[in-house]
């Protein structure tokens, strides 16, 4: 399991599949193997920018759910089992969420959590499912922040922080994604010294991630531009060469936009050109990078007036 999710955070994709295949053959009978093998795919083509394979992800799921409900009915006061029935519909409200699905995102991930809140239930030491429970719990109240007049809406943005910080120190598998979340809660409200500081931790734990690469860059961009453009080179620098260019556009975009802000709009402009002249993307390319050009594009005119 370990080996297979820090594939993942290190974009090994085919290492990553491969573990989960040896866990699927080792242990048939347990859902983490689908879940797991669901979730490369995910990752994969979010990373890449590529189309998602949907038919695939949605057979792995619905396997993992399958086989889930059966350890259920079995065993009904075992956490370990409601924590499977909770990473299902997690992975479910997250692939829906990325496809802009954004109902039956919230659907699923309402159904999610409240899973992993039996977990809790079942065992008050879980720690496995503090990083989704308090994520969720955290983003809820942020944006339904100004229904807290209400009796029934509740402001849990310190306690979904809570959660995150112990799943931070106690999980196991979901340390990373507990991690990759408070960094960017830290961002969103601007404590930018203890996002510093968490990310600086996670990139030095997992120095082959662009997630967490992109993250330091982000906080970077706070304290010290030129480190943070140096950062997201080495995200650039990082992508496979058979890569569609979708990240190395939009990366590319974010360094010119830091080159003005310092005030060295010639290297900026050398830079906007090259995202200009790129040529031969896909369809799919294109339209994703569609209001992202035009935003080149103009900021190249602003430059160059």
């Amino acid at each position: 399991m370990n080996s297979g999710i820090e594939h993942i955070i290190n974009q090994k994709y085919g290492n990553a599949e491969a573990a989960f295949i040896r866990l699927k053959e080792s242990y048939p009978e347990l859902p983490l193997s689908d879940i797991y093998l669901a979730a490369v795919e995910i990752a994969k083509s979010y990373d890449l920018s590529e189309p998602f394979n949907e038919v695939l992800i949605n057979k792995y799921l619905e396997q993992a759910k399958k086989l889930t409900y059966r350890l259920i009915e079995t065993n009904p006061g075992n956490a370990w089992h409601y924590y499977f029935a909770a990473l299902t519909e997690g992975y479910y409200a997250y692939f829906k969420g990325l496809q802009g699905e954004l109902f039956s995102a919230i659907i699923n991930g309402v159904e999610a959590v409240s899973k992993f809140e039996k977990c809790i239930s079942i065992d008050r030491n879980f720690s496995e499912a503090y990083a989704a429970i308090g994520t969720f719990k955290y983003w809820k109240s942020k944006k339904l922040g100004f229904l807290t007049w209400l009796p029934f809406i509740e402001d849990e943005q310190e306690l979904g922080i809570s959660l995150l910080r112990l799943a931070v120190r106690k999980s196991t598998y979901n340390k990373y994604l507990a991690m990759y979340s408070l960094i960017w809660i830290y961002i969103d409200r601007e404590e930018f010294n203890k996002a510093f500081n968490l990310a600086k931790e996670a990139s030095s734990q997992y120095p082959e991630s662009r997630l967490f690469k992109k993250s330091l860059a982000r906080v970077y961009e706070e304290f010290d531009i030129k480190k943070a453009i140096g950062l997201y080179w080495q995200v650039i620098k990082s992508l496979p060469e058979d890569n569609n260019r979708y990240d190395e556009i939009e990366t590319k975009h974010i360094i010119a936009q830091l080159y003005v802000r310092i005030g060295e709009k010639d290297k900026a402009r050398e830079i906007l050109s090259e995202i200009i002249s790129i040529e031969n993307l896909t369809p799919y390319v294109k339209d994703k990078l569609k209001e992202r050009m035009k935003r080149v594009k103009e900021l190249f005119l602003e430059l160059s007036g």
